[in-house]
């Protein structure tokens, strides 16, 4: 019986995004997961480069893969499903930011309190930052962070995700003449050196551990699977 599982989920891991929204559609709504589990690397790349907080883009991952659920009749297939899941989880993540930044200007009280939210997010990742040299990562992870948010997100979604410039021009909504023209400078401000002297590579940035995985999976498929019909 065991292996029977087993070789049906190498089948349907190998399914194309394509196939699997199909059947999603169709019903199977429990093969959402493999889309999760195969783009959450990805998402959390993306939510982390323009929020700066761990805890912060795996809700907007939550959220965003429940809306990308709630609206698949959407996806026409003409553009990569990958790409039109990162569309999503760039529009989710910057409206939280744009709102972040509304409560800042009306509430000073509530600087304060993102200073004790954000230590509580570094003992709560700790752990799972032991796995590289903690000081080195962080180094560069800040440089990351110390760039704008238009070169930051260009230079994960080209560098370390290593998506196109086809494909991160229609995930961000911008021009390819503008996705090269930012990663030529975010590469200017981050140098190359610092890569030669931290002794890291890009893909090891911003990692999404298994725990960290696990537990969003494990928060959407609930929220997407009600009593109600999957969309048609």
């Amino acid at each position: 019986m065991e292996t029977l599982v087993l070789l049906r989920s190498a089948r349907q891991s190998a399914l194309s995004d394509e196939e699997i929204v199909r059947r999603i559609r169709a019903g199977e709504t429990s093969l959402f997961e493999i889309l999760m589990r195969r783009y959450n690397q990805r998402l959390y790349r993306v939510a982390r480069s323009i929020l700066g907080s761990e805890l912060e883009a795996e809700d907007v991952m939550q959220d965003a893969y429940v809306r990308a659920y709630e609206h698949l009749e959407q996806f026409a297939g003409r553009a990569l499903f990958s790409t039109w899941l990162t569309k999503i989880v760039v529009h989710e993540a910057s409206a939280r930011r744009r709102r972040a930044a509304r409560l800042r200007a009306f509430d000073p009280l509530l600087r304060g309190t993102q200073k004790a939210e954000a230590c509580s997010r570094m003992s709560i990742a700790e752990p799972e930052s032991r796995l590289f040299d903690r000081e080195v990562r962080l180094l560069v992870e800040r440089g990351l962070d110390a760039l704008p948010e238009n070169y930051r997100i260009v230079f994960v979604l080209r560098e370390i995700e290593e998506m196109d410039t086809a494909e991160a021009s229609e995930a961000l909504g911008v021009s390819e003449e503008v996705v090269r023209t930012r990663l030529l400078r975010a590469r200017a401000m981050l140098r190359k050196e610092l890569y030669r002297r931290a002794g890291v590579t890009p893909a090891d940035l911003f990692t999404l551990h298994l725990a960290r995985c696990d537990r969003v999976v494990h928060a959407v498929m609930p929220r997407i699977a009600p009593a109600a019909a999957p969309p048609a």
